[in-house]
């Protein structure tokens, strides 16, 4: 009997995901380690590997198909001795939804004639209410469209969608029944935008994509942010810096500014272990390890891959570390564990120029620090007017979590490390 090949769950949250690539096709040999599909979860492209050894007998869902649910049968695999005609039952529910679907619109020829034929029903429609779905009201609504200039091509006469495609703006739609016009409203809080009349492109989002638009939201919406903002001398920390990408020079190692910024947050959350937290409703974890989820640019969005441990762990390791995740996330190489979890987080837009930003908490985490770009400043050095490199560092705290003092606290800690850096090394 063919066994079924189902759609996996690749990360513990995973519900749904798209089958980006099939790697395989039908009636190919497959053995326990090949790679037969790439598929897409929220967070990265991953390869799925085969169980089992055989042939595969049919592909139940065609690449590029998503939502496809955890659990969803995507492809049959014969083993010894069967044949593709013993993988036919599985396909067959699949093919008995296919004329269901096609005779559904089969009725719309019929009312489509008469429509057609008897453009009238504008002066009807002052004595009747219009038939149109709650989808077309609304567009009609967005785009100044009068429903009672249009004939529907819907089941009887029904205004659709797609009669609105072409339609000119013109003088006010009918308003609709209380009753319908409410229902879409309540349910549809965020409903589309309007594409203006523009030459634009239109790119479908990415389940990273959607992801991140989903989280940011929760975020602003659930968490109260708190912003603490300090500016840090960074000349210190430049000097080690190029002291020791000398030293690591023969190992092929070589530090960036960050590197050491992620190893002086991990060091002050365990200095403020009351910043190192997470809330859940009725609890506040605290963690006795700092895992600093770094933000990465990806052409299909920002990902977090994780250096856990950073605060025991030496900066030549965390360079090494973070240069191959980051290399991963941008290929979607990630594995869940490597970019899931983390209890604080660091964004740096140093690199771009930019001097000072609010980073937006990731949940559950309790905080997330943003790092602005090193510039020459005015500074006070030994109560005389000099000329430092500078930084703005700006911590984002949950503040049903970690109170303002200890929010301070931790920036002063972190301010502290980076300008008297051989502290976190020891």
């Amino acid at each position: 009997m063919p066994v079924e090949i189902k759609m996996p769950a690749l990360s513990p949250t995973m519900e749904e995901g798209t089958l980006a690539k099939w790697l395989v096709k039908e009636g190919d040999t497959v053995k326990s380690g090949d790679l037969m599909a790439e598929i897409e979860t929220d967070k990265a492209t991953m390869e799925f590997e085969a169980v089992d050894e055989g042939v595969i007998g049919k592909i139940l869902v065609a690449e590029g198909s998503d939502n496809v649910k955890v659990g969803t049968v995507i492809a049959t695999l014969m083993m010894d001795g069967e044949s593709a005609g013993e993988a036919a039952p599985a396909p067959k529910a699949a093919v008995a939804e296919k004329p269901a679907a096609a005779t559904a619109p089969a009725p719309a020829p019929t009312p489509v004639q008469p429509a057609a034929a008897a453009p009238a029903p504008a002066p009807k429609a002052e004595g009747e209410r219009i038939k149109a779905s709650p989808l077309a009201r609304r567009i009609a609504a967005e785009q100044s469209i009068d429903l009672a200039t249009l004939t529907g091509s819907g089941p009887n006469g029904r205004i659709v969608k797609a009669d609105l495609d072409g339609a000119k703006a013109g003088a006010a739609p009918v308003a609709a029944a209380p009753s319908e016009s409410a229902a879409p409203a309540a349910a549809a809080p965020a409903k589309p935008a309007a594409i203006p009349d523009i030459p634009h492109e239109a790119t479908k989002l990415s389940n990273v994509r959607k992801t991140i638009a989903r989280r940011l939201t929760e975020s602003k919406q659930t968490v109260p942010h708190i912003y603490l903002t300090v500016d840090i001398r960074l000349d210190a920390l430049l000097k080690l810096r190029g002291e020791l990408n000398k030293g690591l020079e023969a190992r092929g190692v070589k530090l960036s500014v960050n590197d050491l910024i992620i190893k002086a947050l991990a060091v002050s959350l365990i200095q403020v272990p009351k910043c190192n937290v997470m809330f859940t409703p009725d609890q506040l974890i605290s963690f006795s390890r700092a895992d600093i989820s770094v933000a990465v640019s990806t052409p299909s969005g920002l990902i977090t891959p994780i250096i856990t441990g950073a605060e025991t762990k030496g900066v030549a390791a965390i360079a090494t570390e973070m240069k191959d995740l980051a290399a991963r996330a941008r290929e979607g190489k990630l594995q869940p564990q490597e970019y899931q979890g983390g209890t604080a987080s660091l964004s740096n837009m140093g690199m771009y120029g930019i001097k000072q930003f609010d980073a937006v908490i990731n949940p559950p985490q309790g905080m997330i620090l943003a790092i602005g770009a090193g510039e020459k400043r005015p500074y006070i050095i030994d109560d005389a007017l000099g000329i430092a490199t500078v930084m703005s560092a700006t911590g984002s705290f949950d503040h049903r979590a970690i109170d303002g003092a200890d929010g301070a606290e931790l920036m002063q800690a972190f301010k502290a490390l980076v300008e008297s850096p051989l502290a976190m090394l020891a």
